[in-house]
């Protein structure tokens, strides 16, 4: 039979979601739709400040942006589905929606991870070229920089995707997740995969194992490079390290610990793709302002321009 008529034969998978515990889901539903409202106000709050805020016209605010408008649509990718299949008792997707999520979900994490690296090289020209920084990071530079990171996910996705399409899928289609993953796609598939899913694991699994360690390369050459003497200036985008840091740890972890263990199954997926998928898309923008203090200055002359403005 052609691949292609079989292929045609699942026209939907059945998701368990995160729980069977009715109850459970319904306490769920709720501590996630607050998680999503938080995303998705501190996100906006940090594009809209960058935006309009004329202080803040620097590439590490420009990347900070862009940063928060990728956790602002990763977060688009499987939060609502997740929100909505908490309240229905039989959780179904699409063969087609299954396919666009799994696209745009490793188009826009992995864009997130290239971006992560931009920044990271940001602060490393910041701390070493102080003098030069705003020569090498110029706006053009800015822009081909993050449209880099864009194209990147853009091919990776892609690869993925053109992988798992072509499978034939033909018999069971139960997925045990709350969204569609490659790893749990690709076990469904009427033939075997052994080799499909050693394609995977070096597109993802092997793609995260040496972005995560070239960024940590990165940022301890940065914190060894000044630990005897930092100018006022270094000082300054030194700050910023720790909490990129932070982020970098949250984002990749757990994505290591899911897609850097090839063929295995690991009991606390489900777990760690929620930190990943939902919680680092909320954390990234209260990291960035807690720690910042010249965005916290300008997100309260934010709020205070518009609290004027409604009261004339």
């Amino acid at each position: 039979m052609d691949p292609e008529n079989i292929t045609r034969r699942v026209k939907e998978f059945q998701l368990l979601g995160l729980t069977a515990n009715r109850p459970l889901q319904y306490v769920l539903f709720i501590m996630f739709l607050i998680v999503c409202v938080t995303t998705w106000f501190g996100n906006l709050t940090i594009i809209t400040t960058v935006i309009t805020d004329r202080q803040l016209r620097s590439p590490m605010y420009f990347l900070l942006g862009n940063l928060a408008f990728t956790d602002l649509s990763e977060s688009t990718v499987t939060m609502p589905k997740m929100l909505w299949d908490l309240t229905l008792q039989h959780k179904v997707i699409s063969f087609n929606g299954c396919m666009t999520q799994i696209f745009f979900f490793h188009f826009i994490g992995s864009a997130v991870f290239f971006l992560l690296m931009v920044m990271a090289l940001d602060r490393y020209i910041a701390i070493h070229k102080p003098l030069q920084y705003f020569t090498i990071m110029n706006p053009g530079m800015c822009v081909g920089l993050v449209a880099g990171a864009w194209l990147g996910g853009f091919v990776h996705s892609l690869v993925q995707i053109v992988l798992i399409v072509r499978l034939p899928f033909c018999g069971p289609n139960i997925l045990d997740h709350y969204y569609c993953d490659v790893s749990q796609v690709t076990k469904l598939a009427c033939t075997e995969t052994f080799v499909i899913e050693l394609l995977m694991f070096s597109n993802s699994g092997l793609l995260t194992i040496f972005v995560f360690f070239s960024l940590v390369v990165s940022y301890t050459v940065i914190l060894v490079k000044v630990r005897v003497h930092v100018t006022k200036g270094e000082t300054k985008a030194l700050s910023t390290c720790g909490a990129q840091i932070t982020v970098v740890c949250i984002h990749f972890v757990p994505c290591i610990l899911i897609y850097g263990r090839p063929i295995l199954k690991f009991s606390e997926e489900k777990g760690l793709s929620t930190l990943s998928t939902v919680i680092a898309p909320m954390l990234n923008p209260l990291i960035y302002t807690l720690r910042n203090t010249e965005m916290k200055n300008a997100i309260k002359r934010l709020f205070k321009r518009n609290v004027l403005s409604e009261g004339n």
